[in-house]
């Protein structure tokens, strides 16, 4: 499984409860764009309603060798998610918010999206964050 693109900054500022792997509706000349690295998922969501989920705001850009008249690289693509995934995202408490987390290639070449539930974190939480993490590595550098 290799990761295409990441979001890095989503496990600094979103306090992640729950990961679920989802599946992209992509058109060809994206799913190339995508294998080529032509994605980025900084400022992208997922909005869940009864009738699917859908990726918001994630920039694939125009694939160079596809005729890209009219092609708007921030649409909203479909997530591939079976009904009782859909429910158990719709039936979360209030306040937690969906996050694309990575973009993988899985079996077959199909390209996967792997999103996470959580909350967001307020600015004293981060830098409590950033003090773990300084001392994780003063620890491991001592030993």
């Amino acid at each position: 499984m290799k990761t295409l693109a990441e979001n890095r900054r989503a496990k600094f500022d979103y306090d992640l409860k729950d990961s679920l792997v989802a599946g992209l509706s992509l058109s060809g000349p994206e799913v190339k764009s995508v294998k080529a690295g032509n994605v980025s998922l900084t400022g992208s969501y997922v909005t869940v309603s009864a009738q699917g989920a859908m990726l918001v705001n994630c920039h694939i850009g125009p694939y160079k060798y596809a005729p890209n008249e009219k092609y708007d690289p921030t649409h909203s693509r479909q997530l591939l998610l079976n009904q009782k995934e859909i429910s158990g995202l719709l039936g979360k408490e209030k306040g937690l918010v969906i996050i694309p987390l990575e973009i993988f290639e899985g079996r077959r070449g199909w390209l996967k999206l792997k999103i996470g539930v959580g909350k967001a974190r307020k600015k004293t939480d981060k830098r409590e964050y950033i003090k773990k993490r300084e001392t994780q590595k003063e620890i491991r550098a001592a030993l």
